[in-house]
């Protein structure tokens, strides 16, 4: 078994708390992504899983054994690094071989062996000779997959492996790196930054901010059920539309409209926070757009229409406060014009304003609202 377990992991540099209360356990061939800003904690906790970071308090296990005290060569882990790190005088051939060569006592023709197989699985047979300065930033990628392929780990541990490709590129690797681990299904943590490659690749995402775990889920999850504020704003292209609102009798209050919700709903907010400042979020994709007023419309001013291909982004103001709505290219109003906003209870999300917690951790399924402007 290559589950990873997390057992109350903390680490500290001098006074400095990098990661506290990490509690996580990632089954066996699971593809989780830890994913956060620069700062967050998540390549410490990759690193701690290598060994190339002490644990400051806590355990982490690979299956049963706790591997605190083992040396990095002896965890089963093969890691891929951001910036591919081979050996610029050795071939391909020699690069994926020569972890092989000095932890494993296997044959010269068993090595030779498990290198070819993983050159053609990754579409690299012709380049074995070659030195890494010969090839394309996307071939030294493969390559040092393949590096990491050949040692047959319990788990496969990577860094922010495809931040240095261009994004067409990036996206052929994003489907490589899939059907690599559809095919040998190994455990794999991935580090990432970048939302768009955790949302794609991943069974679950980890999310991490200031050195502690926010959320984990499978990505539709994170993206329908964010769990508190920081992951409804950092999870989302573009983000998720916040608005300060005060819940007062069966309408949320915001700056410049209202928005009527139903009994059920109210009834629930109340039941779960005993605050009455909120945030309401409404996700880009959830708004609708027109240019006739009805009872159920805000009035916002058009200030930019970006198209991006099949959709138009469109960045209005309600009350000065900035809105961006995600339409279909086919909508597309003009700079400066007068538009009305609309939106369904049941795609919208609710914080306490204070602790930035979800006031609900489901999609609200009731009556339709009625939106009142009052502008």
């Amino acid at each position: 078994m290559s589950r990873v377990t997390f057992n109350d992991v903390k680490k500290m540099y001098g006074d400095v708390l990098a990661v506290e209360d990490v509690n996580l356990e990632i089954d066996d061939g699971e593809f989780v992504s830890l994913l956060g800003p620069s700062g967050s904690g998540k390549s410490t906790v990759l690193r701690m899983i290598a060994g190339l970071e002490s644990i400051s308090s806590g355990e982490i296990s690979i299956g049963d054994r706790v591997i605190n005290d083992v040396q990095p060569q002896n965890r089963g882990i093969a890691m891929v690094f951001q910036n591919y790190a081979l050996y610029p005088h050795m071939t391909v051939r020699d690069n994926m071989s020569y972890g092989l060569r000095l932890t494993t006592d296997l044959s010269k023709d068993a090595i030779q062996q498990r290198v070819e197989e993983a050159a053609t699985m990754l579409g690299i047979e012709d380049h074995l000779d070659k030195k890494p300065a010969n090839l394309s930033g996307g071939q030294q990628q493969r390559v040092a997959t393949g590096r990491a392929i050949v040692r047959e780990p319990e788990v496969f541990l990577m860094d922010e492996p495809l931040s240095n490709l261009d994004a067409k590129l990036k996206m052929h690797m994003r489907t490589e790196l899939q059907r690599i681990h559809d095919d040998l299904g190994t455990t794999t943590i991935y580090v990432t930054h970048d939302q768009e490659e955790a949302m794609t690749m991943s069974d679950r995402i980890v999310i991490l901010a200031e050195g502690h775990i926010q959320q984990v889920g499978a990505p539709e999850e994170i993206y329908n059920q964010p769990t508190n504020l920081f992951v409804a704003e950092f999870i989302g292209s573009p983000a998720m539309n916040l608005f300060d609102v005060v819940l007062e009798g069966s309408s949320l209050s915001g700056d410049g409209f209202e928005y009527a919700i139903s009994k059920k709903l109210g009834d629930e907010v109340r039941q779960s926070t005993t605050s009455s400042n909120l945030v309401l979020g409404v996700r880009p994709e959830d708004i609708s757009i027109t240019d006739t007023r009805s009872e159920d419309s805000i009035e916002a001013m058009v200030d930019v229409v970006e198209p991006v291909g099949s959709d138009n982004y469109i960045y209005a103001t309600v009350q000065g406060q900035e809105v961006t709505v995600r339409v279909p290219a086919s909508v597309k109003p003009t700079v400066g014009e007068t538009v009305y906003i609309t939106f369904d209870e049941a795609d919208m999300h609710l914080f306490d304003a204070e602790s930035g917690q979800n006031v609900f951790d489901h999609v609200a399924q009731a009556d339709s609202p009625v939106v009142e402007s009052t502008s």
